[in-house]
């Protein structure tokens, strides 16, 4: 009996999306870290479990050069990006305003993806979204200074990114899942170079390297894997629609990891940014 597609595709998205709601928390835990060099060691940890099956069948990282920089483009600058929001803004607040990235999919779907339109109620969505981001900056505080709008901007650009990446692997030529391994030891590569170039040496204790590890096999790892497989098994649309319960379980973990208090801002917050998400993708 072959397995349903749909529902192998949801329950991979499922999987994603319990591993992401990790990963602000430890972002915050490892924010003594700098951000070169988590990315970098927590990416190339991820890529780790994908070397066995390379090794018996190297033509599954032979890929075309603009493919591998997409995939480089969207995991290293993704992840740097929203590492940066979580140092330079409060946690909570950045990563509601980093999770817009399911809704500017649906934005951004009929401006890369051939045969799509945009409708009014995706343009209602968007300021829904948007509206729901400035509740979340907002809702502490009603003066906002340089290092608080920065991390908000910085988090906003990881969003944007996560979401042309997501949509424009739909436009590279086809490749295997397991050349998203490839996109992360490159990425965690080039982090590192990074780190050796801009930030300063840093001694890592044993717990941040447990947490490191962690991090890389989930959130920067195995996350990727099961989300490329789900966008090759399933309707884009659908899983966009899973994605929206990635803010609220991420939001959730950082509370309840003593990241930041819960408030009325946070609930009417993560509520518009579902609602917007949800609305702009019913119309096709």
């Amino acid at each position: 009996m072959q397995a349903n597609p749909s529902r192998a595709a949801t329950l991979y998205a499922l999987g994603a999306i319990a591993s992401w709601a990790l990963l602000a928390a430890l972002g915050v835990a490892l924010r003594n870290v700098p951000p070169f060099l988590l990315t970098g060691i927590a990416l190339v940890v991820g890529s780790i479990p994908t070397w066995p099956l390379v090794a018996r069948h190297p033509a599954l990282w032979r890929i075309p050069l603009p493919t591998l920089a997409l995939g480089v483009a969207g995991l290293f600058g993704f992840h740097f990006l929203l590492f940066l929001a979580l140092r330079t803004a409060p946690p909570v607040q950045a990563n509601l305003v980093n999770y817009l990235w399911p809704l500017f999919i649906v934005v951004l779907a009929p401006v890369l993806l051939p045969g799509m339109g945009l409708r009014p109620i995706h343009v209602f969505a968007a300021m829904l979204g948007f509206a729901g981001a400035a509740v979340a900056i907002l809702g502490r505080s009603t003066q906002l200074d340089g290092a608080w709008s920065w991390g908000y901007l910085l988090a906003l650009g990881s969003a944007l990114i996560w979401a042309c990446y997501s949509l424009l692997t739909r436009r590279v030529p086809p490749f295997p899942t397991v050349a998203v391994g490839l996109f992360g030891l490159v990425s965690g590569i080039l982090s590192l170079l990074c780190h050796a170039v801009l930030e300063p040496v840093t001694a890592l204790g044993t717990r941040d390297w447990i947490l490191l590890i962690l991090a890389g096999l989930g959130p920067l790892g195995m996350a990727f894997l099961l989300w490329d497989k789900a966008l090759k098994l399933g309707d884009p649309r659908q899983i966009g629609i899973l994605s929206y319960l990635t803010p609220l379980s991420s939001t959730a973990v950082l509370m309840l990891t003593g990241a930041g208090p819960f408030s009325w801002s946070i609930a009417l917050a993560a509520a518009m940014i579902i609602s917007a998400a949800i609305l702009g993708t019913r119309a096709r």
